[in-house]
């Protein structure tokens, strides 16, 4: 069970940086096309925000299917 759940933390730590990043790209690029302008330094923060609350659940369930999928269920005893 300690393996599982460390390997789980692991991967979502080392996903958070990257799809985060991705999130916050998009959702910038979105933003700025429907507008018509860039985004001011306020708004890109506040999407930056955004982008990380959401990668956080995002990395931590792509995290326990894919260790689900490698490890399969943690025995417990």
């Amino acid at each position: 069970m300690a393996y599982f759940s460390a390997s789980v933390l692991i991967l979502a730590l080392a996903l958070f940086f990257p799809v985060s990043r991705l999130i916050w790209v998009l959702s910038v690029r979105r933003l700025e096309r429907r507008g018509g302008r860039a985004l001011g330094e306020d708004e890109r923060r506040g999407q930056l925000a955004r982008a990380r609350f959401i990668a956080v659940f995002a990395s931590l369930i792509f995290s326990f299917l894919f260790n689900l999928n490698l490890l399969g269920w943690p025995q417990h005893g």
